[in-house]
């Protein structure tokens, strides 16, 4: 990896940096690319991918709709409100 395709990577990703900061940038850069070579390395033969972090099954609830607090409650600390609803900024023309 050399300065001018970190700044070409830079360019790609949107990135800007400081040009005072352009060499550690590619020290690290260089550092996480050997790290990778490394990782490549790793016999991985005889290992099964693996999918799930742990062998837990999710144990889930049921999933049931409640009301929890009345349509007046809810409204009642909206800092703009119109009648049965919360008034926001326009977003869309």
């Amino acid at each position: 990896m050399n300065t001018e395709t970190l700044r070409g990577l830079a360019h790609l990703a949107r990135l800007e940096f400081d040009p005072a900061r352009e060499e550690q940038m590619l020290t690290d850069l260089n550092k996480i690319l050997d790290w990778v070579d490394q990782l490549s390395k790793v016999d991985t033969d005889g290992v099964e991918p693996l999918v799930h972090l742990s062998q837990e099954i999710n144990v889930l609830r049921d999933d049931k709709a409640h009301n929890t607090i009345s349509h007046q409650d809810g409204l009642r600390n909206a800092p703009r409100k119109d009648s049965d609803y919360f008034r926001v900024p326009k977003v869309l023309d």
